[in-house]
């Protein structure tokens, strides 16, 4: 089952944390792809948060969607995440985007994730690796390529 998963980082080596959950992921799919990395600004929560550092990967597993977040957590609890405030800034953060052909709705994973369409920093990275699943017009529809391009910043290739 192809799986999409959107990672990020505004604390410590976030690189290093970034890598870190890639090199995990690669554990379950050594064939898996990533995006290039970005830099943006928080989207929501405390004031004074540093930038993240995003990207997305693509992967091929065997895993219902309730293991694939179970996956993703325990990536989040080896980087030493804490969840201390609703969209604060964390050590690593890793979002379940897409489970291909699941669509499903209930208290610990919605399918595909309510909020990637309104963030540029999901929509930039995945439409690098799969450019058939960003909706035609996003950056419009974010406030204009200007606006995409001030908010996201390609800061390297894939890791």
């Amino acid at each position: 089952m192809r799986v999409h998963l959107a990672l990020g980082s505004n604390l410590g080596d976030r690189e290093a944390f970034l890598v870190g959950a890639v090199s995990g992921l690669r554990a379950v799919d050594p064939g898996l792809a990533v995006s290039p990395l970005y830099e943006t600004a928080p989207v929501g929560g405390p004031e004074g948060q540093g930038p993240y550092l995003n990207c997305v990967v693509r992967m091929d597993v065997v895993l219902d969607p309730r293991e694939v977040l179970e996956l993703a957590r325990s990536l989040e609890n080896a980087a030493g995440r804490t969840r201390e405030a609703r969209f604060g800034p964390r050590t690593l953060d890793v979002d379940v985007l897409l489970v291909e052909g699941v669509e499903q709705d209930d208290p610990e994973l919605v399918l595909p994730h309510p909020r990637m369409l309104g963030r540029a920093f999901v929509l930039a990275p995945l439409e690098d690796l799969d450019p058939g699943l960003v909706p035609a017009g996003w950056r419009e529809a974010l406030g204009g390529s200007a606006a995409v391009d001030a908010a996201v910043r390609r800061v390297r290739g894939a890791l």
